[in-house]
Parts: structure tokens; sequence; C-alpha cells
């Protein structure tokens, strides 16, 4: 009986881990490095963990856990409410519906498609921004919060897929 339980511990703690390791990362985004001008291109880490369980695990992150993550950062970046929020659910449905797409392909066309998604992305939280608050923002900070944003991915994606390899792998 004891070891039922534990067991069943152990799976709803694994189970969480997508979701817990996405707040990782709305977290570790909005530490400050005090590099001037470096919080405009940043990328967006958070981004990048949707992406990847939309793909491989969206039963572990499902579009509840992305809205909630997009809320808290909106919350900490200090970006209107919903901005993040509405931009992770958007690329979430999107590439759960392309899943059976990316189902077995390099790691370039899941880069690739990365690259897509979150061109996309950057431009929906720059044209929300700008409606908000009524002005253009900076369209070469948005350029560049993409390419570091696509750059990183590859070092980001390598940590989630040794993370499902090892710790998601009994589930």
């Amino acid at each position: 009986m004891r070891s039922l339980f534990w067991q069943r511990v152990d799976f709803i703690a694994r189970s969480l881990t997508p979701f817990l390791l996405t707040l990782v990362l709305v977290v570790l985004g909005q530490v400050p490095l005090h590099i001037p001008g470096f919080a405009e291109v940043a990328p967006i880490l958070p981004l990048m963990a949707v992406y990847h369980w939309a793909i491989y695990r969206p039963d572990l992150l499902p579009a509840v856990g992305v809205f909630f993550a997009g809320l808290i950062q909106d919350a900490l970046s200090g970006m209107p409410f919903g901005v993040n929020a509405a931009v992770f659910v958007a690329v979430h449905m999107i590439v759960v519906s392309q899943q059976i797409f990316f189902q077995g392909k390099s790691f370039l066309i899941i880069w690739l498609g990365f690259c897509m998604v979150a061109a996309g992305a950057v431009a929906m939280i720059w044209i929300l921004n700008a409606l908000f608050f009524a002005a253009m923002a900076s369209v070469e900070a948005a350029f560049f919060q993409y390419m570091v944003t696509v750059g990183f991915f590859p070092v980001l994606a390598l940590i989630l897929v040794r993370w499902q390899r090892t710790v998601l792998a009994q589930i």
C-alpha cells in the first residue's frame, strides 16, 4: 500500500515537471543581468519550453498551464496583462495542431519550425504592445530579441530533451 502511494507521488511529481520547468524559465528570463539594453533583447525562454512540450508532451503541459505561465510572465515582466498568455496559448495551439508533422523529424526541422513560430510570436507581442500603448516599439529590438531567442533555442532544447529522456522516460 505504502509503495503504491509513493509510486503515485513520483508519477505526479514527474508529470508536473514540464510546467514547473516552464515557470523556472519565466523567472530566469526576468533575472536582471545589468547589461545595458539586454532586457529589450533577452531571449523569450518560456516560449522555447512551450514549443518543445507542445511537440513532445502536450499532455504534460496543457493550454491552461501555458496560459498560467504566460500570465506570470506578464506580471513579472511588466508587460500588459494577457499579452504573453495569449501569445503562449496561440503558439501552443498552433504547434499541437502540427504535432504529427514534427514527430520523428530531425533537430534542424524542429529548429526551423521554431524559427517560424518565434517570428510569429515576437511579431504578435510587438503588435499587441503597440496596440496597448498606442505607440510603436523598436522594430530593431524586436528583431534582435527574435535572433537571440532563435540562437539560444538549441541550448535549451538540448536540456529539455535530456530531461524528457531521463526524468519523463517512465511516464
